[in-house]
């Protein structure tokens, strides 16, 4: 296989994120080539060595995101979010390409009681979180040109996330028949605060960070912050929908992972290279669910 020096290459890009960031590239004119299973898979060392040699840079969308199942499937989330990263680094090292790779919030334990900052020290509290930091500090100590740029509570059309769970569990309360769903009341944790970050604003970041080419870690994320039931309360007013939303605590929820209660991320440092100011979350969210309604 071979391809054009100045092509992106776009790993996981039939993803959530991947999608927004090739359809991004699309409407810049930026040349690109997406892969993603099943015909590609970048824990296989061949097939991702192969590709990358000849390519100048990488956007690595592609990740293992399942938070619970992490718990359960540690071996292979490992493989996919450190493993292939390291592997990632080794090929673009000998190539000298640049790797633009997506991390998480949930690097971080969500303790602080102010906005995380790129200094600020990990310290995951879940599988998930542990295996992305394994993979960005894989990619940091391999020594190619990289730069790490994490994100938070996105959601897309594409794929499964909290905004898409919220719409269609408060349309299946507002429909049901009385008997069928007792009280139309859904709760909403209130102690989980972050920025709803649309895939649509995190690609148009990529795409300002590919022409410029930084290195180093970069946090991404909407502007202000809200709690889950705040979001929820939001979409619910938007929407019309017909439900009744309750506060309740991280805790009522017993889950097989953690969650860090405090995902704020301080966006100071990646401000200058991008390309426009970083928009409110709300009206990020006001324009996802517009378009989902038409």
């Amino acid at each position: 296989m071979s391809n054009s020096p100045d092509k992106i290459i776009i790993l996981g890009g039939k993803g959530m994120l991947g999608t927004d960031v090739a359809s991004e590239c699309k409407s810049r004119g930026i040349d690109y080539e997406v892969f993603d299973l099943p015909e590609f898979d970048i824990t296989n060392e061949h097939q991702l060595l192969s590709l990358i040699h000849p390519a100048h840079t990488i956007v690595n969308c592609a990740a293992y995101t399942n938070v619970e199942k992490a718990e359960t499937e540690t071996e292979l989330a490992f493989r996919v979010n450190a493993e292939a990263v390291r592997m990632l680094a080794l090929s673009a090292r000998k190539s000298d390409a640049w790797v633009l790779h997506i991390s998480t919030d949930f690097v971080f334990d969500g303790t602080s009681d102010k906005p995380y900052t790129e200094k600020d020290i990990p310290h995951p509290i879940n599988a998930y979180g542990r295996t992305k930091l394994a993979g960005e500090r894989l990619l940091t100590e391999n020594h190619c040109h990289y730069c790490i740029m994490r994100v938070e509570w996105t959601y897309g059309r594409n794929g499964d996330n909290f905004i898409n769970k919220i719409i269609q569990k408060a349309r299946t309360l507002a429909s049901a028949k009385p008997g069928e769903a007792g009280q139309k009341e859904m709760k909403v944790v209130d102690d989980q605060i972050g920025s709803p970050t649309a895939t649509t604003e995190a690609a148009r970041a990529i795409c300002d960070l590919i022409s410029k080419k930084p290195t180093g870690i970069y946090h991404f994320a909407s502007q202000r912050y809200a709690s889950r039931l705040e979001v929820a309360r939001f979409i619910a007013e938007k929407l019309n929908l017909g439900v009744q939303l309750a506060p309740c605590k991280t805790s009522d929820f017993p889950s097989a992972a953690a969650r860090p209660l405090n995902s704020r991320f301080d966006c100071s440092k990646i401000r200058p290279l991008l390309n426009g100011p970083i928009k409110p979350w709300q009206v990020s969210l006001e324009e996802f669910l517009k378009q989902a309604q038409s």
